[in-house]
C-alpha cells in the first residue's frame, strides 16, 4: 500500500543555505543596479530591484525557519509544508505587485528584484551539491567548506530517520 502524497513524510538532501552570502550578493548586486540605473537617469529602478532583492531573501529566510521547524516535528507531512509555501508564496508577491503597482513605473524594479534572487538562490544552492555529487561522498557534508557549518544543513540523515520511524 502506498502513502498519499498529501500525507507522505518529508525528505530533504543536505542542502547548504548561506544566507550571509546571500545577502552580500544581495548588497552587491544593489550596488551595481542603483549605480546603472543612476547612470540611466532612473535611480529609483535600481532601488526598487534592491528592495525585490530583500523581499527575497527574507522570504528564503522564512522557507528556511519552516523547514527547519516542520522536520523537526515528530511527524512532518508534506501538506504542512505545502500551506506554509502557499501562504508565504502569497503574502510576497502580493507585497511585489502592491510596491509595482504603487510606485509604476519605477516599482517593476522589485519584480525584477525578485526573480534575479531566486536564480541566485538556485546557483548558490546547487553548486555546492553539484560540485559535491562531481567529487564524491556525497554523505559527508561536513569535509566540504562549500557546506558550511553543520547547522548550516538540513540533514538528510534527520530525514532518513524520519522515514524508518
Amino acid at each position: 500500500m502506498t502513502t498519499p502524497a498529501p500525507d507522505a513524510p518529508l525528505v530533504f538532501p543536505s542542502v547548504a543555505f548561506r544566507p550571509v552570502r546571500l545577502l552580500v550578493l544581495c548588497a552587491a548586486l544593489t550596488a551595481v543596479a542603483v549605480a546603472l540605473a543612476t547612470i540611466s537617469g532612473h535611480a529609483m529602478i535600481g532601488v526598487f530591484f534592491g528592495i525585490g532583492l530583500g523581499l527575497g531573501l527574507i522570504n528564503a529566510l522564512l522557507v528556511y525557519r519552516s523547514v527547519t521547524s516542520i522536520t523537526a516535528g515528530a511527524n512532518p507531512v508534506k501538506r504542512k509544508m505545502a500551506l506554509n509555501s502557499a501562504t508565504r508564496l502569497l503574502i510576497v508577491t502580493a507585497i511585489g505587485l502592491a510596491i509595482a503597482f504603487v510606485f509604476r513605473p519605477p516599482g517593476i524594479g522589485v519584480l525584477f528584484g525578485l526573480a534575479v534572487f531566486q536564480i541566485l538562490l538556485v546557483v548558490s544552492t546547487a553548486l555546492p551539491v553539484w560540485k559535491k555529487i562531481r567529487t564524491g561522498d556525497p554523505d559527508d557534508p561536513a569535509d566540504d567548506p562549500a557546506v558550511g557549518a553543520p547547522n548550516a544543513a538540513i540533514s538528510a540523515s534527520r530525514a532518513d530517520d524520519m522515514l524508518k520511524d
